[in-house]
């Protein structure tokens, strides 16, 4: 994998941009979602990815390049290939590092500025079905969130919106309350690890820095709720429309994409 280019700030003038939930290294989501969101906005030319990337740089960028999308930012998750991600994230830490034409890959943590809105993406998560799993193949240690990007991440100060992989544990939306209560596919070692090495960062990192808005995957529903405090947005996994709303910089208003806008059916 190839560093075409590194940046220590990115401040785009945007007035709107794609946020896209969990794509699993899934081509034929990319195929469908990137041209969805041309015939929605042809003039959004950002993505904001939340995690669980995994993706063939290749199609992507020959989608990106149809649907007239620039630039695809990633918030990494828990599932990706850490293996090969580490050694050249660890080589530029604190940068962006873009790997293709379109896509950039974001460290944990890194703030930037689009549409004149201060973001803080921090990637990472734990795998609550980590028992069933293979170190090196299928998952690595990476994947956590450690003390230190919480610490790093709380050093920013304040900002607009947060952009994690992971939930919060006190979480407003209901339909990630139910995921998380259900505990379907993991174990109760793997969800009491995922709470506390994981869903509890993030609400440190929420109470310190106090977002407007926070926007979050892996949990693979979407929803949203709201406290007297801030807006969460919970984004569903690839094929699912729920996975891709277009975000208003102005409002910070979230709108997702119809059923009908994803698969190009008649109404």
């Amino acid at each position: 994998m190839d560093v075409l280019e590194v940046a220590s700030e990115i401040d785009l003038p945007d007035r709107a941009v794609w946020l896209l939930g969990d794509v699993h290294g899934n081509t034929r989501w990319i195929q469908r979602a990137f041209p969805a969101m041309k015939r929605s906005d042809p003039d959004v030319r950002t993505v904001l990815q939340l995690g669980d990337w995994w993706q063939d740089t290749r199609p992507v960028d020959h989608w990106a390049k149809i649907a007239g999308i620039d630039r695809v930012l990633v918030t990494l998750g828990n599932h990706e290939p850490y293996g090969t991600l580490a050694p050249f994230l660890s080589e530029n830490p604190g940068l962006a590092v873009r790997i293709s034409r379109a896509v950039w890959i974001l460290p944990r943590p890194f703030r930037f500025r689009v549409g004149g809105r201060s973001f803080l993406s921090l990637g990472g998560a734990t795998s609550a079905d980590i028992e069933w799993r293979t170190e090196d193949v299928d998952w690595w240690p990476d994947e956590a969130i450690t003390d230190a990007e919480v610490r790093d991440a709380i050093s920013f100060g304040p900002v607009d919106v947060l952009l994690t992989h992971e939930s919060p544990d006190a979480t407003p939306v209901l339909e990630v309350r139910r995921v998380i209560e259900e505990r379907s596919g993991a174990s109760e070692r793997g969800v009491a690890e995922s709470t506390r090495s994981s869903r509890l960062m993030v609400d440190r990192l929420v109470e310190a820095i106090r977002p407007a808005l926070h926007v979050h995957g892996h949990l693979h529903v979407s929803g949203v709720g709201v406290t007297s405090t801030r807006r969460v947005v919970s984004l569903g996994r690839d094929l699912d429309p729920g996975s891709i709303a277009r975000l208003d910089l102005a409002s910070l208003k979230e709108s997702f994409l119809q059923a009908d806008d994803v698969w190009h059916k008649r109404r």
